[in-house]
């Protein structure tokens, strides 16, 4: 086993936008399950510039399944 924690990717859609960088997420394939999730150091630092709307993969540990992180704007 490496160092690194396991993370469990899933994909979803942006509900809301909150303040501070936070967004609402439901996670796709799950009727009633939403996320609050922050943009990853990559996409802040490249300025992706993420809406309401729009399809994002997500990763989360799986010891917060409410918390995740924005890893990829999908298309």
């Amino acid at each position: 086993m490496s160092g690194k924690e396991e993370f469990i990717e899933i994909e979803g859609k942006i509900i809301d936008v909150l303040p501070n960088a936070t967004f609402k997420v439901k996670v796709d394939g799950y009727e009633d399950m939403y996320v609050t999730a922050t943009p990853s150091g990559k996409i802040r630092l490249r300025n992706i510039r993420l809406t309401r709307g729009d399809q994002v993969k997500l990763e989360m540990s799986p010891y917060d399944m409410n918390r995740a992180r924005i890893t990829y704007r999908i298309r």
